[in-house]
């Protein structure tokens, strides 16, 4: 059973988008929000050298790290192109106007 964390609404997240969270003990997590409204979190650090992904740019279901211009898939957190490298993924769902995350040490467990 995965124990959720409630983040906040919506419109909390700037469309095109991110904010972080942090809970303790845990890295960093970017929760962004795309141009049609879709949720994605992922831990708050590129592949490559850990830049803040919440600092990127969000295009299309993909954001752009602000270090050195890697994309990574907000869905999968994979780097795309000729790049290599996968960000974590944290599971997110929407009830109502409402974000949740799934609690990081939840995933560690079921692990």
């Amino acid at each position: 059973m995965t124990d959720w964390i409630d983040i906040g609404t919506l419109a909390d997240i700037p469309q095109r988008g991110a904010r972080t969270v942090q809970i303790a003990g845990e890295k960093e997590i970017a929760v962004f929000r795309t141009g049609d409204d879709q949720v994605f979190a992922l831990v708050n650090e590129c592949p490559h050298k850990q830049g803040p992904l919440s600092q990127g740019i969000v295009h299309g279901h993909s954001v752009a790290c602000p270090l050195h211009n890697w994309n990574i898939a907000l869905k999968t957190g994979e780097a795309q192109g000729n790049d290599e490298g996968c960000t974590p993924t944290i599971a997110v769902r929407q009830e109502g106007d409402r974000i949740l995350i799934a609690r990081p040490a939840a995933l560690k467990a079921a692990a």
